[in-house]
């Protein structure tokens, strides 16, 4: 395995092994070895990897890349010895050695302060058997031991970790065996949060230990994110790490680190520290840490899974009872207009919707209210303003009051009760079922549509913004008259947006054309025939938002 020793003019070094067949370097972040210096370019350098060699490359950097302090003008290949100068730092190509443990001791006899390694390799790490029949030295058989003894050690973690454990107790059992293994001074264990950030989870020292909890980003940039095992020899002669403060400033000097890592996701590390006057970590250190971390890292995805699981399974729950709620809120079955046909569909998106519509007879003289809404958002927080809207119109429409005074109440006490971003746009209508005269309004709700028995159709328009945007919004009310065979038909955008694998959209027009040659067939046919169209235009891609219908058609004279 090819490796390499970053020293800094300061003194400070370090090793790192390169599994990686491109590793780029430069103060960036996103470097795949980033170095602190204001001197170096953003991506400065690449070295890259021909089979067994290295070949070094400046990336066109203001200061420019030297090999053994000769300033290279393209790629160069690399020996071992040589001496790459980038800044204030050398890079030297560290001789070939055998792979796994010879590795690290090899390299920690040498002045750098840091080992890397990758968490691949680190599994890798074992014991060399002897030819069967050979003598085996003393210096093996110690190494055998310490060998079996790791395999006890990670017997027992798995077999302490297949019982049902919650995170936390998972946590506390890691540290146990870590501590009782490695005799740290200060353990912490460190997992990744929903947004890319790092929390210490879980921590502990030994009784009387002073000073603060060392957390590094340095260290959680090294294990953490490059899935790498660290062992830090002394923190304060290492510059990758001397101008960490949260180190420095606790008093730590040795630190051996592993990733948590699953596949290739990064899930945290464990990280243990001592005082180099107590106790300094060793490659044999990392290596059991490297195993332990491995095993831990299984388990807390596996306990992450159950949990989310869980939590699954109850949101669903939720769901399926607030879909429940939601539909008795829903007309179980629309009332029968004399002279008319109605039918209303509401087809959720995610379990609950936050569409909603009602049919009201709101006297004995044949005055009927129609209402359809569609807040913002989906999902849960959808379909409660829904169950919220529902409420506040309960009472004007019982009153029969005229559609623009019922936006009107209905605005006023939505927008005192919810913030900016949660609003809704509704249609109302009021009929006569003895004249057809229909008194409308549309509160920044999509066009409805009129189709005359004839068949040409006509858009309503908007008459007043949304609910719940201004306190002081105004609604204009109009009116229309229903002849013989002509149709309403009120919807959701659900519908007209609805998208197809091109992510062309469904469209109005398209809706017209489709109501226009269907206008003479039964009310519920009709309807039957939007979802049709739009579900062969979609094509089978998922529908984004719920899906609402509520139509209304009067009788055209004589038999249908």
């Amino acid at each position: 395995m090819l490796r390499i020793v970053v020293a800094s003019d300061s003194g400070g070094s370090f090793s790192r092994e390169l599994a990686e067949e491109r590793l780029t370097i430069g103060r960036s972040s996103t470097a795949g070895l980033t170095l602190d210096d204001r001197f170096l370019s953003r991506e400065h350098a690449v070295l890259l990897r021909d089979n067994d060699e290295l070949v070094i490359d400046d990336l066109e950097s203001r200061n420019g890349t030297t090999v053994n302090d000769v300033r290279i003008a393209g790629p160069t290949r690399l020996q071992p010895g040589d001496r790459v100068g980038l800044g204030r730092y050398t890079l030297t190509v560290a001789p070939a050695t055998t792979t796994g443990a010879d590795a690290a001791h090899a390299l920690s006899d040498s002045l750098e302060a840091s080992i890397l390694i990758p968490a691949s390799r680190l599994l890798e790490q074992g014991f060399d058997f002897a030819t069967p029949g050979a003598s085996v030295p003393q210096g093996a058989v110690n190494e055998l031991e310490r060998y079996l003894e790791r395999l006890r050690l990670l017997d027992e973690v798995h077999r302490s970790l297949a019982r049902s454990i919650s995170l936390d107790e998972l946590l506390e059992l890691i540290l146990d065996r870590v501590f009782d293994h490695l005799g740290p001074e200060e353990g912490v264990v460190v997992l990744k949060r929903e947004g890319g950030t790092y929390e210490i989870v879980a921590r502990r020292r030994v009784p009387g230990l002073a000073g603060n909890t060392f957390y590094s980003e340095t260290l959680i940039r090294e294990v953490a994110v490059k899935r790498q095992g660290a062992l830090v020899l002394d923190a304060q002669t290492d510059q990758r790490f001397a101008e960490a403060a949260s180190i420095l400033g606790s008093g730590v000097r040795s630190i051996v680190a592993a990733p948590l890592a699953v596949d290739d996701e990064s899930l945290g590390m464990i990280a243990m520290s001592s005082r180099l006057s107590e106790r300094q970590f060793e490659e044999r250190d990392l290596e059991l840490l490297g195993s332990l971390a491995s095993v831990a890292a299984l388990r807390i995805r596996n306990v992450g899974l159950a949990v989310q699981a869980a939590e699954r399974q109850k949101l669903e729950a939720e769901v399926a009872l607030a879909r429940t709620i939601q539909e008795e809120l829903l007309p179980a079955e629309l009332p029968e207009v004399p002279g008319y046909e109605v039918v209303g569909i509401n087809r959720p998106s995610r379990g609950v919707s936050g569409d909603l519509y009602q049919v009201v007879e709101t006297d004995s003289q044949g005055n009927f209210y129609f209402l359809l809404y569609d807040v913002s958002g989906k999902g849960l927080a959808a379909a409660l303003l829904t169950a919220t809207i529902d409420a506040l119109a309960a009472a004007p429409i019982a009153n029969d009051l005229p559609v623009d005074r019922l936006f009107t109440l209905i605005n006023t006490r939505l927008e005192r009760r919810t913030s900016a971003d949660r609003f809704a746009t509704a249609f109302a209508a009021r009929m006569s079922t003895a004249t057809g005269l229909i008194e409308y309004a549309s509160a920044g709700h999509n066009p409805a549509l009129l189709v005359r028995s004839s068949g040409a159709p006509e858009r309503l328009p908007r008459t007043g913004l949304p609910l719940g945007v201004m306190t002081d919004g105004r609604y204009e009310a109009r009116e229309l008259e229903l002849a013989g065979g002509d149709l309403l038909v009120v919807y959701t955008d659900g519908i007209t947006e609805a998208a197809n694998r091109q992510t062309d959209e469904y469209g109005l027009d398209r809706l017209e054309q489709v109501c226009a040659q269907n206008r003479d067939l039964p009310i519920e046919r009709i309807a039957a025939a939007i979802e049709l169209d739009v579900a062969q235009f979609a094509a089978g891609v998922p529908f984004e938002d719920d899906q609402t219908l509520l139509l209304l058609r009067r009788s055209p004279p004589g038999p249908m």
